[in-house]
């Protein structure tokens, strides 16, 4: 579960981090008084589940109570990538010297805990490995150690952290390692971590994403997360029957099982790929299931190529076939389609697909190679 900016900013002072003093409203009128109280400049921010924010201008400037009223009634209401805005952050606007990039993220690969620091902070964090890998230091920690001091003092050296700051800097990081220990957070990330005049260390925006797995052992969390907090597609796929979990990529993914599903995902990343979603179609799948699995997959701007990876086990290809070829019908497909069928009635199955605009792969590697290389090749869609 990712939690909004607010609530991870609340778990932040609870751990001693500082941040911004700020009021969470819900409309224009609310903005204004909350400008009044903070007082001089303020930034008026979207709240959703997902970051681009500003990219989408969800992050709007006030230097006074009229125009934060302004600026929340222009941002109220709208959507921004799939999420309808109905709360906004207004926090009061701090004079920063410099920004770094902070977070304690679960490397899967290598089963522990990473720490990732740059002194370069503001910007998004893959964006920043694909342009100035170099400023990114990464320091694993092993699980029965934890946390220490030499870590942060390791992470800070490499990434560039000036030597006033570094002191401030391992007790933000200590700090977010508590709220990844007592939260069960895969994530827990501060971008930017802003130095100011004083000296101290201010966390601007907060990101904290929690393990669902372990729910059982937090009952507040049942409170925190809401349908409101669903993505406008995760809401059509609910109406329409489909376990569809929007992701943040750009390689669309159907296949029936949740485990083919998930190993799918985990390829397609191996092959340096981003997933834009889950759709497990489930065993047994008929036609019309995947024709409208696969409309609701192509309606996603985010999408710039597909991957259909079926095993036919009690699902039959040939009438994944079918509902593929029935989708095509009288809908633009505008990202190229890559197809992997195998299992019961697969020769059947390709035989239908012969002809059609979509590209057929021989095995579960070669289909995750190939759908990765046309998402790299593909435009962009807008809906990023």
């Amino acid at each position: 579960m990712r939690l909004y900016e607010y609530q991870a900013k609340a778990l932040f002072r609870a751990a001693g981090v500082p941040v911004p003093d700020g009021r969470v409203i819900r409309s224009p009128e609310e903005a204004r008084i909350a400008g009044q109280a903070l007082g001089g400049r303020v930034a008026v921010k979207v709240q959703i589940p997902i970051g681009g924010r500003g990219k989408a201008g969800g992050v709007k400037l006030a230097s006074s109570p009229e125009e934060a009223e302004a600026a929340a009634r222009e941002l109220l209401g709208r959507e921004i990538r799939g999420f309808t805005v109905d709360r906004l952050l207004v926090e009061k606007a701090v004079a920063i010297r410099q920004e770094f990039y902070v977070s304690l993220t679960l490397d899967r690969d290598r089963q522990r805990y990473v720490v990732i620091a740059s002194g370069q902070g503001g910007m998004d964090i893959e964006e920043l490995a694909a342009t100035m890998p170099d400023r990114i230091a990464k320091v694993w920690l092993d699980p029965l150690l934890g946390l220490r001091p030499f870590h942060a003092l390791n992470a800070a050296s490499r990434a560039g952290i000036p030597n006033d700051a570094v002191p401030a800097f391992q007790e933000r990081l200590a700090q977010i390692a508590r709220v990844q220990e007592e939260q069960d957070a895969m994530l827990v990330e501060i971008n930017p971590l802003a130095l100011l005049d004083d000296g101290s260390l201010i966390a601007l925006d907060a990101k904290v994403e929690t393990d669902d797995n372990a729910a059982f052992r937090h009952p507040e969390w049942e409170r925190e997360s809401s349908a409101e907090a669903d993505h406008s597609l995760e809401r059509q796929a609910r109406a329409e029957g489909l376990a569809y979990v929007k992701l943040t990529g750009n390689v669309g993914v159907i296949g029936n099982g949740a485990g083919l599903v998930m190993a799918t995902l985990d390829m397609i990343q191996r092959q340096g790929g981003s997933p834009a979603n889950f759709l497990d179609i489930g065993g047994g799948a008929k036609a019309e299931v995947v024709r409208r699995a696969l409309q609701l997959v192509l309606s996603d701007r985010d999408v710039s190529a597909v991957l259909i990876n079926v095993f036919g086990g009690i699902t039959r290809c040939d009438e994944v076939a079918r509902g593929l070829l029935e989708a095509l019908d009288g809908v633009q497909v505008r990202a190229p389609l890559v197809v992997r069928l195998a299992g019961t009635r697969e020769a059947e199955g390709r035989a239908l697909l012969q002809g059609s605009p979509m590209e057929p792969a021989a095995t579960f590697l070669d289909a995750a190679r190939r759908v990765v290389q046309l998402a790299a090749d593909a435009p962009r869609g807008d809906g990023r």
